[in-house]
């Protein structure tokens, strides 16, 4: 069996216990858990930063994935569904870490350069940009961020986001390419709403 009939069949084996998963087995779903919990871990780790809110981020997802897994229509993988949940959560998590964070004044930083915020790689890098980028990233059409997701934040190759989408190498690296430039506009357009406001 070669590599593309391996995963053809492990695609096919989630499918099934999805299936099983929605129709109440709980012990499919225990099993789906078992199968992406390091790459849901994985993710949740990279988008907050800490290990104990990425733990935290990890029972909220699969929380959220088991109440909603009746809403699965299957448009597209289940793992890419799941991706995006753990996202939704973590900037979830890391805006609430932010509200419930107090700096005192003498701690607080010198204002950096508000164009930077043109850079989502930077903008990651802090918790206010992490909130800006995940507000871009939410307005993007489901099609371009789907694709953003899995090649930026999970970091997964051409191949392999073909694979879990459906969709073909050269679409996807076409979809990638629109999504980074729609984001960019996005984050430029807020950018500027800020400083016009702050005027």
């Amino acid at each position: 069996m070669d590599e593309h009939d391996t995963t053809t069949g492990e695609r096919d084996e989630l499918a099934r216990l999805v299936d099983a998963a929605r129709n109440g087995e709980r012990g499919a779903f225990d099993e789906l858990v078992r199968r992406t919990y390091v790459d849901t871990y994985t993710l949740a780790l990279r988008l907050t930063g800490h290990e104990e809110d990425a733990r935290d981020v990890v029972q909220e997802a699969y929380l959220r994935a088991w109440k909603g897994l009746r809403r699965f229509r299957g448009d597209s993988q289940f793992s890419t569904w799941l991706y995006r949940i753990t996202a939704n959560t973590a900037f979830t998590q890391v805006q609430k870490r932010r509200r419930q964070r107090t700096t005192p004044l003498e701690e607080v930083a010198e204002p950096v350069d508000p164009r930077f915020e043109a850079s989502p790689e930077l903008m990651a890098e802090s918790g206010a940009g992490l909130t800006v980028l995940a507000e871009a990233v939410d307005r993007l059409p489901d099609g371009l961020r789907e694709v953003l997701v899995l090649k930026d934040v999970y970091g997964l190759s051409h191949e392999a986001i073909s694979e879990e989408t459906g969709i073909s190498v050269s679409a996807a690296k076409v979809r990638l390419h629109r999504g980074r430039k729609r984001l960019r506009d996005l984050l430029y357009e807020a950018d500027r709403g800020r400083a016009e406001h702050a005027v």
